[in-house]
C-alpha cells in the first residue's frame, strides 16, 4: 500500500486532464484549488476584529516562502495561480475608519496577486495592487483589476408616457389634467414638425424626440399647477392658445432662448438657489400702430369714470365740513380703540405713546395669514364646491390662527371723512406749465402707523415711455408700527439712510426741465431698482439712496407739479394710491376697470396675476423665499402703464375695425370729419342729437 500510495503522491503533481471541470470527489489529479489557502477560522476572525480596534488591519501572511515577497520581487504570476471563485483574505468588516490618512495615502503591506485564464494550461493574468486590495477587498473583479475603470454614466431620464403627473395636491381633476396636456401636446408637436423639415445644422440641435416633447409637457403643466394652483385654470387655457396662434419662428426662438437658459444654469456657480419663478410664455410685444402722442390721446376712451365708485373707495368731492366734525368726534369716543387689519382682534391704540410704559399698541403681538383668502376656480367636472383657501399658505380658511406673526397689531381707515380728518382732500390745481403730450402713471406704498395705514413712498413716471419722474420717501404723520416691508418694499435702512428732500437750486424754463429737476431731486439716484444690475456678492439687486420728503402733503405737491386736471393720472386700484395722498383728480385710467374681474366689483384682478396672464411678464418676484425684498412702485407704475398700452392696443384694432382713422392727429369715428366728435366710448352729445334731428326732417 505504500509503494501504492508514492505512486498516488505523484499524481498530484500531474494536473488534471479535465481542467477546472473536474467535480469528482478525491481526485489523485493535481487541481489549482488545492493550492488555495483554507478559509479563514473562526478565531482568526476574531483576531480580525480585534486587529479593527487598534488600527487598520493588514492582509495576513499566509507563509515564508518565497510567494509572499513584494510584488517587484514577486516570481513569475504562471507561479501563483488564484481562484476567482473563493475569497483570499476574510471580509472586510462594516465599520467607520479612524481619522488620520485616507484609506489611499496608507501604505498596504505589499501583496501579489494573479487571476486565472478560463484555461488550466494558460498562462494566468496578473492583478496589479489596488486602493481596494489595499482595503482588504475580497472579490476579485472578473476583469483585470490593471485597467482603468470605466467611468459611470449620468442616469437616465426614466421615460414618461403623456400623461400628468400625480401631485399631493392637484390643482384640477384629473380628466381635466389630462385633456389639458394632450391639448398642450398638440400644439408642441405641430410646430417641433414644422422646424424639422427642411432644418439645418444648426437648427436640427433644436428638435425635441417624442420622449422629450412628452417631458416638456409634464414639466411646464406641473410647475403651472404648483405654483399657480388657484390660477390653474386660466393658466394652462392661455397657455395652449399661446402655443396654438404661434409660428413655427417663434417656436424656433423659445427654444433657442431655453437652450441658452439651460446652458447657463448648467454654468451657474452661484451656491444660491434663486425662487421658482412662474412659467410663462414668451413676452407679449405691444404695438399700437400709433405714436406717442397719439396714444396719450386715445386715452380720452379709457378715461375710467368714478362718479358712481363712491361705494368701492374712489373720492370723487371733497368731505363736507360736517362730516369732518362728527369723524373726529366719533374717534375721540373710542378711546383708540380699533380692529386689527390683519387678525379682526381690538385693541388699542396710543398716538404719543403711553405714558406709563411708552407702547404705542395694546394686545401683543399679531397672527395673522398675510394673504388673502379666495375660492379656488371650480374644475371642470368637479361637482364639490371648492373651499376657500389663503393665498399666502393656501390653508383652508379656518384650519389655524396665521401663518406669520407681527409685533403689534394695525389698523387702516377707509372712511373719507376719517380720512379727510387727519390730512384734508385737495382737488388737482391747473398746471398750464405741464406738458400736454404725456400722461403719468403713478403707485404708492402705505405703512401702518398709529394714525392708520398711511403714505410713506411715491413714485411717478411718464406714459408712455415710462421714464421715472418722482421718487420720493415720505414720513408719515404717525409714529410708525409696521412699514410693511414684505409688500411695500421700504425698510427701516431705507429710512434711516434717506437724505432730506431740497429744491432744485436753479429754476427751469419749461415744465419739462422742472420735471427732470424733480425727478433728481425726488429719486436721489437716477438708476432705478428695476434696471439696476444685480450685486454678484448677494445676488440681489443694490438699494439705492432715496430722498425724503418731511410730509404726506409735501409728497403731494411734488406730484401736483407733474399733473394739471386735464392729464391722465394712470395707476392700478387707483383708489387706494388717491386717498393716501389725498388727491381729488378728474382724469384717471384704472386698469383694474380696464381688465375687469368677471363677478364685477369689488372684486379684481392683481397686477401681478395681470402682468403674467395678459403680456407673459413676471413682476415682483422676490430674490429668495426666506428673503422678501418686497414690491417696487416704480416697476408697479410702469406694469400699469404697459397694460394701459395693450388695452390701447386691442380698442384701437377693434375701432379701425368698424372704420375709425386718425386725421391730423384726431380719431375720427366712421364717417365722420375730424374735431367733430372727440367724446368717450361714442358717447351721444348734444350737437350729435341735433345733426341727427335735422337730417331726420330733412328726411
Amino acid at each position: 500500500m505504500s509503494a501504492m500510495d508514492a505512486v498516488l503522491r505523484n499524481f498530484k503533481l500531474i494536473p488534471c486532464p479535465t481542467g477546472d471541470s473536474c467535480n469528482k470527489p478525491n481526485c489523485p489529479w493535481k487541481h489549482l484549488r488545492d493550492d488555495e489557502p483554507p478559509p479563514p477560522q473562526l478565531s482568526q476572525l476574531r483576531e480580525g476584529a480585534q486587529d479593527d480596534e487598534d488600527g487598520p488591519r493588514k492582509r495576513r501572511k499566509l507563509s515564508s516562502d518565497p510567494a509572499s515577497a513584494p510584488a517587484h520581487h514577486a516570481a513569475p504570476p504562471a507561479e501563483q495561480p488564484l481562484s476567482a471563485q473563493r475569497p483570499v483574505s476574510p471580509p472586510p468588516l462594516k465599520r467607520k475608519l479612524p481619522p488620520g490618512p485616507s484609506p489611499q495615502d496608507r501604505t498596504p503591506e505589499p501583496t501579489r496577486l494573479s487571476a486565472r485564464s478560463t484555461s488550466s494550461s494558460g498562462p494566468a493574468v496578473p492583478v496589479s495592487s489596488s486602493p481596494a486590495h489595499a482595503r482588504g477587498s475580497t472579490t476579485p473583479s472578473a476583469k483585470p483589476q490593471s485597467l482603468p475603470a470605466t467611468p459611470q454614466s449620468a442616469t437616465p431620464r426614466k421615460p414618461e408616457s403623456l400623461n400628468p403627473r400625480h401631485l399631493k395636491t392637484a390643482p384640477a381633476p384629473h380628466d381635466f389634467r389630462y385633456k389639458a396636456v394632450k391639448l398642450l401636446h398638440e400644439q408642441y408637436q405641430r410646430l417641433n414638425n414644422e422646424i424639422s423639415k427642411d432644418a439645418s445644422d444648426e437648427d436640427k440641435k433644436l428638435v425635441l424626440s417624442p420622449q422629450e416633447l412628452i417631458w416638456l409637457v409634464l414639466d411646464e403643466e406641473q410647475h403651472i399647477a404648483t405654483d399657480k394652483p388657484s390660477l390653474y385654470n386660466n393658466l394652462i387655457k392661455n397657455r395652449i392658445m399661446t402655443y396654438k396662434r404661434m409660428t413655427p419662428g417663434e417656436w424656433k426662438n423659445e427654444r433657442l432662448a431655453a437652450k441658452k437658459e439651460e446652458e447657463a444654469r448648467t454654468n451657474e456657480s452661484s451656491s444660491k438657489t434663486p425662487v421658482r419663478k412662474p412659467v410663462l410664455g414668451p413676452p407679449k410685444v405691444i404695438d399700437t400702430g400709433l405714436t406717442p402722442e397719439q396714444e396719450v390721446t386715445f386715452l380720452a376712451h379709457l378715461r375710467t369714470p368714478i362718479e358712481g365708485l363712491a361705494k368701492y373707495g374712489y373720492v370723487s368731492a371733497q368731505p363736507s365740513d360736517d362730516e369732518i366734525r362728527k369723524a373726529r368726534e366719533g374717534e375721540a369716543a373710542s378711546l383708540g380703540w380699533e380692529v386689527c387689519d390683519r387678525c379682526t382682534t381690538r385693541f388699542q391704540v396710543f398716538p404719543g405713546r403711553r405714558p406709563e410704559d411708552g407702547a404705542l399698541t395694546s394686545g401683543g403681538k399679531c397672527v395673522h395669514h398675510p394673504g388673502r383668502p379666495y375660492f379656488p376656480e371650480r374644475a371642470v367636472g368637479d361637482k364639490d364646491k371648492p373651499q376657500r383657501r389663503y393665498r399666502c399658505c393656501n390653508q383652508v380658511v379656518g384650519e389655524s390662527a396665521g401663518c406669520a406673526t407681527g409685533n403689534t397689531h394695525v389698523f387702516k381707515t377707509s372712511s373719507p371723512a376719517r380720512l379727510a380728518a387727519l390730512i384734508p382732500f385737495a382737488e388737482t390745481p391747473p398746471n398750464p406749465n405741464v406738458p400736454k403730450d404725456r400722461a403719468v402713471c403713478f403707485d404708492c406704498e402705505m405703512g401702518y402707523t398709529v394714525r392708520g395705514l398711511e403714505l410713506i413712498r411715491l413714485t411717478a413716471t411718464s406714459w408712455p415711455d415710462g421714464k421715472e419722474l418722482l421718487d420720493v420717501l415720505v414720513r408719515p404723520v404717525g409714529e410708525i408700527l409696521d412699514l410693511n416691508s414684505r409688500y411695500s418694499g421700504v425698510w427701516p435702512e431705507d429710512i434711516i439712510n434717506a437724505e432730506p428732500w431740497s429744491p432744485p437750486e436753479t429754476s427751469t424754463e419749461n415744465s419739462s426741465s422742472s420735471s427732470s429737476s424733480s425727478s433728481s431731486n425726488g429719486s436721489g439716484n437716477e438708476t432705478t431698482n428695476s434696471t439696476a444690475e444685480t450685486c454678484p456678492e448677494t445676488g440681489r439687486k443694490p438699494r439705492k439712496t432715496m430722498k425724503i420728503v418731511p410730509s404726506p402733503m409735501a409728497a403731494r405737491d411734488l406730484l401736483f407739479s407733474l399733473l394739471s386736471p386735464e392729464t391722465p393720472l394712470i395707476g392700478h386700484g387707483l383708489e387706494n394710491d388717491l386717498n393716501a395722498v389725498r388727491i381729488i383728480h378728474p382724469t384717471l385710467v384704472d386698469t383694474i376697470l380696464l381688465f375687469p374681474h368677471r363677478r364685477g366689483l369689488p372684486m379684481r384682478h392683481g397686477l401681478k396675476m395681470l402682468m403674467e396672464t395678459r403680456l407673459n411678464r413676471a413682476i415682483q418676484v422676490e430674490d429668495a423665499e426666506d428673503d422678501p425684498t418686497g414690491h417696487d412702485s416704480a416697476e408697479d407704475a410702469r406694469a400699469a402703464g404697459e397694460l394701459v398700452r395693450l388695452k390701447v392696443m386691442e380698442k384701437w384694432k377693434g375701432m379701425r375695425a368698424e372704420g375709425w382713422r386718425v386725421v391730423d392727429g384726431q380719431f375720427v369715428p366712421p364717417g365722420g370729419e375730424a374735431g367733430k366728435d372727440k367724446d368717450v366710448e361714442g358717447m351721444l352729445t348734444e350737437e350729435l342729437l341735433e345733426e341727427r334731428e335735422e337730417g331726420e326732417v330733412a328726411g
